[in-house]
């Protein structure tokens, strides 16, 4: 198999930028664990075709309400934003930002990544804390593929769909064990999952938080090379895998 044009996800970028612990794989410029766990399962998706279908209700509300954010960030902003359909790669990286402004995507201005929060526990903890890392790569590799020098993460707190919502209410049924839908406890529970879920009495501008971000050019290029030791991973992982049976590893 053959690892030398393998592309790396923005989203992952921040996974193969991470640090060994060890002091002494850091100074040799070994891959992290982390690294190397998303290197493996690269190894099984580009070797064999199989990718893990991992579906969790928050990332079905990231992906049904993308529209519905973009919607909601571009009242707030008062300008049109539309969402990108277009996958862009270079020799090393490739990636699909939500939003681009400027001339097109390939020359953009400006980047914006929005990420819809599960709910309002999720979404308010951000107001205290720092971006994300591994955001903040994710833009970097973004800026690499369309050349925008700023951007943003917008974190949004967006009313769950209603087919989510329905699903939610039947797992609470279920665990409840009532008689029926009717049955007072769960009318009430029922309710109180509903008010937690959606956002109508809350004002746009206190739903809404945006981080900004820098191009960082000697970031930036600390990227390829990393790549690059990812790719001979890949090539070691694979030599490694078909002779395992006869070699001697050290425990």
């Amino acid at each position: 198999m053959d690892f030398s044009k393998t592309l790396i996800r923005c989203s992952a970028i921040g996974q193969i930028m991470t640090e060994p612990k060890d002091a002494t794989a850091k100074k040799n410029g070994d891959l992290s664990k982390t690294a190397q766990s998303y290197l493996i399962n690269t190894y099984i998706k580009e070797k064999y075709g199989r990718e893990r279908d991992i579906t969790t209700k928050q990332m079905a509300k990231g992906k049904q309400g993308e529209e519905d954010g973009i919607t909601m960030l571009s009242k707030y902003k008062k300008k049109f934003l539309k969402k990108n359909d277009v996958r862009l790669n270079n020799e090393f990286l490739t990636g699909e930002p939500d939003i681009f402004e400027g001339e097109s995507i390939y020359n953009a201005d400006y980047i914006t990544d929005i990420k819809l929060s599960w709910d309002i526990w999720t979404f308010l903890p951000n107001v205290i804390s720092t971006l994300d890392k591994n955001y903040w790569w994710q833009l970097q590799g973004y800026f690499s593929l369309t050349n925008a020098h700023a951007g943003e993460i917008a974190y949004i707190l967006l009313d769950t769909p209603e087919n989510i919502i329905q699903n939610e209410k039947y797992k609470l049924l279920r665990q409840m064990n009532v008689i029926s839908e009717e049955s007072p406890e769960y009318i009430y529970a029922s309710a109180a999952l509903e008010i937690n879920m959606i956002y109508p009495d809350i004002p746009l501008d206190e739903k809404i938080l945006i981080f900004s971000v820098q191009r960082d050019d000697e970031a930036i290029e600390r990227i390829n090379p990393k790549v690059e030791k990812c790719r001979e991973f890949l090539h070691d992982f694979e030599k490694m895998h078909k002779r395992f049976p006869y070699f001697d590893k050290v425990m």
